[in-house]
């Protein structure tokens, strides 16, 4: 058998070849993928990298127990920050039971591929001020109950292309509907997300069981070091519709113990509502329906907690860059212009302080 030929300098004929192809899709996608000669792995990774560029605060609504309303938080969060005008996505991570569909009232919706990537449809554009777009797993089954059987391969190539292949544009927050457990979803999700502005959201109810369970993803946040903004509790007390008297269906004494040892804020205080899950199940949330009844104020409340949270760390990595001007020498600065901040690396800001940045070297040239 005659061996190939390769003289080094030249370009190795079998080699694949670093252009990215600046498609908004994983390789999975492509109908070309076969035959592409592209490096598939710096296409995945830049499509990760510019996706995040363009998305803010992330936030992961976690439990480490299924059926303490996750999906629910997840929407109505996302509905109350999209109310205050910010640009909301939300992400659906449960692969096993993928609600959001439902509960932004898109059973049976099928997303298309573009250029950009996998659709995100955008939901009540025309009641909130911006659209919040969805992501889900929903989307590209073939129905609503399909069941979901896949080993952990399969689900870390999913979260990954629920990031990285669906096209949410610019965001300012988007929030992550978690499965229960600290499993796979979880870790692909904090390894791809690390480095990035992201938080969670514990969701409980009051009983201790779910409250043991809750307190497992606690641990796993404590040591991935990955912040915890507050416990929204849900089923936290119930109205009777005759006399209006309000009493708890179960216990909460165990849980404020657990939250004051730990000093994790109650960021919300969420009632047992038939009202909630009615609206819930017609895909019509409490937040975007009845803003102003006792439910959609308890999630306002979570999502002001969740802005101040993002607003304190813009302001600590403000202050941080600022401190690096002051202490960086304008000879460093000029000569290793990647040391700057990255805002300040091109465009009109880049050009404003390179001359500011020249002056400033003259004049301490003229004094010496």
């Amino acid at each position: 058998m005659a061996a190939s030929q390769f003289n080094p300098g030249e370009r190795d004929p079998l080699a694949l070849r670093p252009e990215d192809c600046n498609r908004g899709h994983a390789c999975q996608f492509c109908p070309q993928e076969v035959e592409c000669q592209l490096d598939k792995a710096l296409h995945e990774k830049s499509l990760l990298e510019k996706r995040l560029a363009d998305i803010g605060q992330v936030v992961l609504v976690m439990a480490n127990k299924g059926g303490v309303g996750k999906s629910t938080v997840t929407a109505n969060l996302a509905i109350a920050m999209a109310r205050k005008g910010f640009r909301v996505g939300v992400a659906d991570a449960d692969i096993h039971g993928p609600n959001q569909s439902r509960l932004f009232n898109l059973v049976g919706h099928k997303v298309k591929l573009a250029a950009n990537g996998l659709e995100t449809p955008g939901c009540f554009g025309d009641t909130l001020p911006e659209p919040v777009k969805v992501a889900s797993l929903a989307f590209l089954m073939q129905s609503d109950d399909t069941p979901i059987v896949w080993r952990d391969a399969y689900k870390h190539d999913f979260i990954h292309h629920l990031i990285g292949s669906f096209d949410w544009g610019p965001l300012d927050f988007l929030f992550v509907d978690m499965p229960p457990g600290t499993g796979n979803e979880l870790i692909t999700l904090a390894d791809l997300l690390e480095g990035h502005p992201t938080a969670g959201v514990l969701t409980t109810t009051p009983q201790d069981i779910a409250l043991m369970d809750s307190l497992k993803a606690f641990r796993f946040c404590e040591e991935r070091q990955l912040p915890l903004i507050g416990v929204v509790e849900n089923m936290a007390g119930v109205t009777c519709p005759n006399c209006a008297t309000e009493f708890h269906l179960f216990p909460n004494t165990p849980l404020e113990k657990v939250l004051q040892e730990l000093d994790l804020p109650s960021i919300a205080k969420i009632p047992f509502s038939p009202a909630l899950a009615v609206a819930s199940d017609s895909g019509q949330p409490v937040a975007l329906e009845t803003p102003d009844s006792r439910e959609a104020r308890a999630f306002a409340g979570a999502a002001e907690a969740c802005l101040a949270y993002a607003r304190a760390g813009q302001l600590e990595a403000g202050e941080q860059e600022l401190n690096y001007l002051a202490k960086a020498s304008v000879a460093d600065m000029l000569a290793n212009p990647e040391l700057l901040p990255e805002q300040f690396r091109t465009g009109p800001e880049a050009d404003a302080l390179n001359e500011l940045l020249k002056a400033e070297q003259q004049r301490l040239r003229n004094q010496g």
